[in-house]
């Protein structure tokens, strides 16, 4: 076990909605031990907060979005990816809109905003969830498993009918510096063709070659061209690491994915918080915690609708 993480010092960045098209800025900002991730949306009333917890999801299209009395959030999956990725558990994100920033289409940017913040070591230490029985959902040819493992691992697959994507499959041992290296800075991706479609259903609408890469028919859009050779299949794992997010707590095990997307990856956590029976809550004294002891909806992590401490700076 490790011990918990927050940031050093509160900063501040600035873009567009992906999906809105809106300007927002986005602050970080550190939180006490025990706290999880908590969205803070700037209201008229006052700030609402918002836990990234599986409990507060909500259905939406091509992101993850998350809702609490009548506030949302929408496209919550790359900072989570960087929260996660850095392991940084307690933090506030304070908003001035209703979506994440898309900033560069990746984690990278966040990554480099909490680094230059500093990440600061907690006296609480961190409980992991370990997989002790294979925990599976499918829709079609589409499929997510996770696995009992000694170690936290993810392998990912996507097939798309473009000869730049075609089969791409990746691996991604988990640590904090291959986060850095291998994912972060993997860009969401959108087919020309589908760009009109998108716009009528009030998708897309802050997308361009700035933070998304584009594929033509045969090409990728971008100038700058791609920053792997299979960074379609990388991005995926960036957006599953910031999927899980909403279940609270870090695991322990392997993830399968095949062609996979948010709302399957959001099923699987529902459905691992379901089948209790197949997982064990490591303590901070690294002990399996029994049946009687195992985490609610409330418990570290896994909070619904977490409210600011006394001591919140809002």
């Amino acid at each position: 076990m490790r011990q918990q993480h927050t940031i050093g010092q509160s900063l501040t960045c600035s873009g567009v909605g992906l999906h809105t098209g809106h300007p927002v800025t986005l602050t970080l900002r550190p939180a006490p031990p025990d706290t999880g991730i908590v969205f803070v949306r700037h209201e008229v009333d006052g700030p609402v907060s918002l836990g990234a917890s599986i409990s507060n999801l909500v259905p939406t299209e091509l992101c993850t979005a998350i809702s609490a009395n009548g506030t949302y959030v929408k496209t919550v999956e790359h900072v989570l990816s960087a929260l996660v990725g850095l392991e940084v558990d307690n933090v506030y994100v304070e908003l001035d809109a209703g979506e994440v920033p898309v900033m560069d289409g990746s984690a990278g940017p966040f990554v480099r905003l909490i680094r230059a913040a500093g990440i600061v070591a907690q006296e609480r230490r961190r409980p992991f969830l370990k997989i002790t029985q294979p925990i599976e959902v499918t829709d079609g040819g589409r499929r997510v498993v996770i696995e009992p493992a000694s170690s936290t691992r993810i392998t990912y697959s996507i097939q798309y009918d473009h000869p730049l994507i075609q089969k791409q499959t990746y691996t991604y041992d988990w640590s904090v510096s291959r986060f850095e290296q291998d994912i972060a800075d993997a860009r969401t991706f959108g087919f020309l063709k589908e760009v009109k479609n998108l716009w009528s259903r009030g998708l897309g609408r802050g997308g361009s070659l700035e933070n998304t890469v584009v594929l033509s028919e045969q090409d990728v859009l971008n100038e700058s061209g791609l920053r792997f050779q299979d960074e379609f299949v990388r991005h995926k794992i960036l957006d599953l690491i910031g999927d899980l997010a909403l279940l609270g707590t870090p695991f322990i095990g392997h993830l399968i994915a095949d062609c996979s997307g948010h709302a399957l990856h959001t099923k699987l956590v529902e459905k691992v918080l379901e089948q209790t029976d197949k997982w064990v809550l490591l303590s901070a004294d690294a002990e399996p915690v029994g049946a009687q002891s195992r985490p609610t909806r409330t418990s570290y992590g896994l909070a619904q609708n977490a409210s600011l401490p006394v001591s919140s700076p809002f």
